[in-house]
């Protein structure tokens, strides 16, 4: 497995680069943002995972991880030392697919890479269980003028794709397995994130709040107080 570190503090880079080659993992360095968008804009084969710090000296993280999700859907796991709760939010908003707190240990990164790695494969390679609203011959499932179609990864409104990150299409998805169902906010953590995510249950807020913004219509995704969510139809 090939990792992309972003992190310009040397000592801190030259840790992490031997502690994930004990682990088995093949890893490559880079210091800043702009290295880290040249490299994934021209590796052959591209990384399978990238861990971006977030305090880089020329483009801040938050906005290398927004422009590598628009140009790729290779899973970023955030690794800083900013803890904030409105850091993990916004940088879950971009599209990272995980976020850890320096300092941490090589263990606990190691199963996060994996973690997410077994994500990434399975959404790209299994399709949700269908629902009774999936068409026959396993398509897109549709729900009023709402589509999603799990083998393709694919979401329209009205026939217009939404484009959504693979965070936000799981979670959607998973929604939609059981239309009108309350999901509480745990079991869409551990449905989507497998179970390691050791953050705040906020970050289902912040993918739910992407999910709305982009499909136009708040109600889509209705939110039962004290509980979850579930998906609507407006």
């Amino acid at each position: 497995m090939r990792i992309l570190l972003v992190e310009d503090d040397p000592g801190l880079a030259a840790s992490a680069v031997d502690g994930l080659a004990a682990q088995g993992f093949t890893v490559d360095h880079v210091a800043t943002g702009q290295a880290a968008l040249d490299s994934v804009a021209s590796s052959d084969p591209s990384p399978d995972v990238i861990l971006l710090d977030l305090g880089l000296p020329d483009i801040d993280g938050q906005e290398v991880c927004r422009r590598i999700r628009a140009a790729s859907e290779v899973p970023v796991i955030v690794v800083s030392a900013r803890g904030d709760e409105a850091d993990r939010v916004i940088a879950l908003e971009l599209g990272a697919d995980d976020y850890l707190t320096k300092p941490y240990g090589m263990r606990e990164l190691a199963a996060r890479i994996r973690a997410v790695m077994r994500r990434s494969t399975s959404t790209a390679t299994t399709a949700a269980p269908a629902s009774p609203t999936a068409t026959a011959g396993g398509g897109a499932q549709e729900l009023g003028r709402l589509s999603i179609d799990r083998r393709a990864q694919r979401v329209h409104i009205d026939g217009e794709e939404v484009q959504l990150t693979a965070k936000e299409f799981d979670v959607l998805a998973y929604l939609a397995e059981d239309p009108g169902a309350v999901r509480r906010r745990t079991e869409i953590l551990e449905h989507v994130w497998d179970g390691h995510w050791y953050g705040a249950t906020k970050t289902v807020d912040a993918h739910v709040a992407a999910i709305r913004k982009k499909l136009g219509d708040p109600a889509w995704v209705e939110a039962v107080r004290g509980v979850g969510f579930r998906l609507g139809s407006p």
